[in-house]
């Protein structure tokens, strides 16, 4: 039986990626974002796959969905966000320093938090909550990093209130990878043989290594795994 599925901030990288994957195995999936060119990329050429544009760090634009979206969700994935330092305009006082520091919260942290309030009671029993983190959350990077941290920490809370109506809530954490848009086209060939050589496979993540890792969060062999941040960088970073 097909799923229904919505991935936030599916125009592109790795939210495409995911959309696509669950596509081509028959489920219903619905990709929002800000940008209607890109969403409408997405869709191209998928019969299941359903575009719609929303700004998931604004409530409004949040409740406005809903009346698209069906009643029952099997699979959130908030994949919804970036890096917003690289959109900064460079003024360094205190007051674009909160600025710029709040809108890493509200695309990384916040909208994941708002999309899975708005969705709470339509999220399927069986059904799993996916967030995509980053390794940032553990190797620092100022305000987006922070926002990936807290996005790991609220989680835990989150698979404590879902668990009981038989959801799974968990964090997919990548390290680089290749293929999407979060450098802006700004990662220098010197950079890119640093992030690869750092990695224990000496090499790039790809969309796919995503999107699989997704897949399995979702899949019944991942049905006792909640609560937890699954690491995906290649060995750049190890747990015990």
């Amino acid at each position: 039986m097909s799923r229904t599925i919505l991935v936030t901030g599916g125009g592109s990288g790795i939210g495409r990626a995911v959309a696509h994957h669950f596509a081509a195995q028959g489920d219903d999936v619905v990709v929002t974002g800000r940008r209607t060119g890109p969403l409408n990329e997405t869709a191209a050429g998928h019969a299941t796959l359903r575009p719609l544009v929303c700004d998931h760090t604004d409530p409004a634009a949040l409740t406005a969905l809903l009346a698209e979206l069906p009643g029952r969700i099997d699979l959130l994935v908030n994949n919804a966000g970036g890096n917003t330092d690289f959109d900064a305009d460079g003024t360094t006082d205190l007051a674009a320093y909160a600025r710029d520091f709040r809108a890493n919260l509200d695309a990384n942290l916040l909208s994941a938090a708002l999309t899975t309030k708005a969705l709470e009671d339509r999220l399927a029993a069986g059904g799993a909550v996916v967030h995509i983190g980053s390794i940032a959350a553990d190797q620092g990077a100022g305000s987006y990093g922070a926002a990936k941290a807290g996005l790991a920490s609220w989680n835990v809370d989150l698979s404590r209130a879902l668990g009981p109506r038989d959801i799974t809530a968990n964090v997919v954490s990548p390290g680089y990878i290749a293929g999407t848009e979060f450098f802006r086209d700004r990662l220098t060939d010197e950079r890119r043989d640093h992030l690869v050589a750092a990695s224990a496979v000496r090499r790039a993540g790809s969309l796919d290594d995503i999107a699989g890792t997704v897949a399995f969060l979702a899949s019944p062999a991942a049905r006792h795994i909640t609560g937890q941040v699954l690491n995906v960088n290649g060995g750049t970073r190890t747990t015990r």
